[in-house]
């Protein structure tokens, strides 16, 4: 299994692939914190990711800190570019893995965020490799 994390960027108010364009993406991979920096939605970027991905011992896990906003964007293009998505048709949230760990499912979203070590810039890259860290951080025991 293989852990990407992903976060996308779109323009504010964008909500989802129906009403625009995402910007750009970044992606880490877990284990060797290699990273992909998604500039454009064109077919030649995702043709781009598409090959970086095959790199990667499947599954691929689709990780995110909000996956419902993120995979939306992600799905899209690689289904409308290749017909399928790499992903396939999950993804895990950072916050609810955190919420597990200190036994509350309840416990707010962001809480776990303060486990960043990379400053959430909106720089998806920096802002991907941020969460792998808290991630790690989390697995390690801390809370």
């Amino acid at each position: 299994m293989t852990l990407i994390i992903v976060d996308c960027e779109a323009p504010f108010g964008v909500g989802s692939p129906a009403k625009g364009e995402m910007t750009e993406f970044g992606a880490v991979e877990f284990a060797t914190r290699a990273t992909f920096h998604g500039k454009n939605c064109s077919y030649k970027t995702f043709e781009e990711f598409k090959l970086w991905l095959a790199q990667f011992k499947p599954p691929l896990v689709f990780v995110s800190d909000n996956p419902a906003y993120d995979w939306q964007w992600i799905n899209f293009y690689f289904w409308r570019y290749f017909s399928w998505n790499p992903f396939g048709h999950s993804a895990r949230r950072i916050g609810d893995f955190y919420a597990g760990l200190v036994g509350d499912f309840r416990t707010p979203s962001y809480r776990w965020k303060r486990l960043r070590k990379t400053k959430h810039d909106h720089n998806p890259v920096n802002d991907a490799m941020g969460n792998v860290e808290a991630l790690e951080r989390m697995i390690k025991g801390e809370r």
